[in-house]
């Protein structure tokens, strides 16, 4: 999951770093979405734009290699409800 955005991230930290100097960014696919102040406003973004789709929100100081996992996510336990539209 997320392969090809962590990748992404991964090959363009340094561009990212120069252009969005400590922001948030939300990369999808092979696309940067946005780049936010606060990792608060680009998941709102994020959820509003792309819905139940999987997009990556990292902050552009953060090394690449760090693995970020959210257990109630990993174990099903977080779950989304589609029947809600997501709103500001």
């Amino acid at each position: 999951m997320l392969d090809e955005e962590r990748q992404y991230f991964s090959e363009h930290g340094d561009e990212l770093r120069r252009q969005h100097p400590g922001k948030f960014v939300i990369i999808h696919g092979q696309t940067v979405a946005g780049a936010f102040a606060t990792q608060e406003e680009a998941l709102g973004f994020g959820a509003r734009e792309f819905g139940l789709s999987s997009f990556l929100v990292r902050n552009v100081e953060q090394r690449a290699d760090i693995e970020v996992t959210v257990p109630a996510l990993a174990l099903g336990l977080l779950r989304a409800d589609p029947s809600h539209p997501v709103r500001d």
